[in-house]
């Protein structure tokens, strides 16, 4: 029988640095998972969808959400810890950080997050104005930053998991934690 691999989330508001702390795990040998809205974002320009949080934000959850299964699934053969830049559950903030947290979509996304556990505990990065910086594919200002954070902040415990607050801290310092808070400190 095949053991799954752990699924490690990183989840918090855009720009505070999940990215860049996915991308040193991924330095250290670890597999990782991009985040869904950034590839939805960047398919919908490239082929002129309307899927996009600006245009059509129920379409764009969806999007999200066949993103996010789809690399969850895809984990099953990990040969170890998987992280996650942002989960299932990420896609139920935005839901309820849109005014859509009742409808059709956001009961796919509660029922997704049901069925497709990730490790107990999910890191989440603090809104850091400091380090905030807007891009093509990141528009939201500094309010919808924070508010962003606070959704995941009420979403992923209301799904059954702990949160751990990442340190306003250099990358490596960062790593470090997370690798210490996976092994029981």
């Amino acid at each position: 029988m095949n053991c799954s691999p752990l699924r490690i989330v990183l989840t918090g508001g855009p720009g505070s640095g999940k990215t860049t702390l996915l991308e040193a795990l991924a330095g250290q040998g670890h597999t990782t998972a991009p985040e869904a809205g950034r590839a939805v974002i960047l398919q919908q320009q490239a082929s002129g969808g309307d899927a996009l949080p600006w245009r059509n934000p129920a379409r764009f959850a969806d999007a999200m959400l066949t993103h996010a299964v789809a690399a969850f699934d895809a984990a099953d053969d990990a040969p170890g810890p998987v992280f996650f830049d942002r989960g299932i559950g990420d896609v139920l903030g935005y839901l309820e950080l849109v005014g859509l947290a009742h409808d059709a979509a956001a009961q796919r996304c509660r029922a997704a997050a049901q069925g497709r556990r990730y490790h107990s505990r999910v890191f989440i990065a603090p809104f850091w104005p400091e380090i905030y910086v807007n891009d093509a594919e990141r528009k939201q200002d500094l309010a919808e930053a924070g508010a962003t954070c606070a959704a995941m902040a009420r979403v992923w415990p209301a799904l059954g998991y702990d949160l751990v607050w990442l340190p306003k801290a250099p990358v490596a310092e960062r790593v470090a934690f997370i690798m210490a808070n996976l092994t029981g400190r």
